[in-house]
């Protein structure tokens, strides 16, 4: 398991764990970040990332891609 900030980009991943505090984790939630969703890294921005996650894209700041392992 490694934090989503150091995976490859265009490689199909698959949630292993959520870390952070519960509010991190309703936030991560209600983005569609949950334990076993595949998702993708599309791009990387500076330290923030482009995520696919279901039918969408999403950006991630840094510190919360270092709290999802894949």
């Amino acid at each position: 398991m490694i934090p989503l900030i150091y995976a490859d980009i265009n490689k199909p991943l698959i949630i292993k764990k959520i870390g952070g505090n519960l509010e991190e984790k309703k936030h991560l939630e209600d983005l569609g970040f949950n334990v076993g969703t595949q998702i993708m890294i599309i791009c990387s921005i500076g330290d923030n990332l482009i995520v696919k996650v279901k039918d969408s894209r999403i950006a991630l700041s840094d510190i919360l891609a270092r709290k999802i392992m894949v």
